[in-house]
């Protein structure tokens, strides 16, 4: 994304790339123009792509960093010696206090797939697809040893994503429950949800079998 050096220069990208994440959020990628973007940070509108390539590589930029960060996070927090249900309270907590602390990104990111070439939207599908199988395989592991009771991971997998990072969109440090309470809430209806299913509903698809 920069094409700049030096501390200046730096602080300018850092200022640009948090503007956009702002604008995006806010307004929508396609309603946000370079020169609305310019004038947020304070430069001039020709002045924005000495640190800028494209509009569109921008939010290439911006997504695709956001989700090698959050695997990254997860990969540092994550105890692949402790038991599945540790592991996947663990997951629960890390992936909503993570997206708590971003949530104009977590926008972003679920929302504007739609604005990206087909190039770009399929390398990012891909990291999400990566971060998915972390989850699919504490899944799969829970299940082979009994933890869990038998169901299809990939549709497991696909609802606890869905139902965690939804709450990223209604969230707000003022609601009427504090943050630590409603990943409680949610590790139980997780946990619940993966022990109480009746055994032998559904087939285990592995993780090397095609995902949905």
């Amino acid at each position: 994304m920069a094409r700049t050096r030096g501390s200046v220069g730096a602080e300018t990208e850092k200022a640009i790339r948090k503007a956009a994440v702002e604008l995006i959020a806010k307004h929508g990628f396609e309603a946000m123009t370079l020169r609305d973007l310019a004038e947020h940070v304070g430069l001039q509108p020709g002045s924005i792509y000495r640190y800028i390539a494209t509009k569109d590589q921008m939010l290439v930029d911006i997504m695709a960093e956001h989700m090698e960060a959050l695997i990254a996070a997860w990969r540092a927090a994550d105890r692949p010696d402790a038991n599945p249900r540790l592991r996947l309270e663990g997951f629960v907590d890390f992936h909503i206090r993570y997206h708590f602390e971003r949530q104009k990104e977590v926008v972003i990111a679920n929302l504007e797939l739609r604005s990206l070439t087909p190039d770009a939207r399929r390398a990012c599908v891909a990291l999400r697809k990566t971060y998915e199988c972390e989850l699919r395989s504490i899944v799969e592991v829970g299940i082979e040893q009994g933890v869990f009771a038998p169901t299809d991971s990939g549709i497991a997998t696909n609802a606890i994503i869905s139902m965690l990072t939804g709450v990223c969109f209604w969230y707000s440090p003022k609601g009427r429950l504090a943050a630590d309470e409603i990943i409680a809430i949610h590790k139980r209806l997780v946990l619940g949800g993966l022990s109480g299913t009746a055994r032998g509903e559904a087939k285990i698809i592995p993780l090397s079998a095609e995902r949905n």
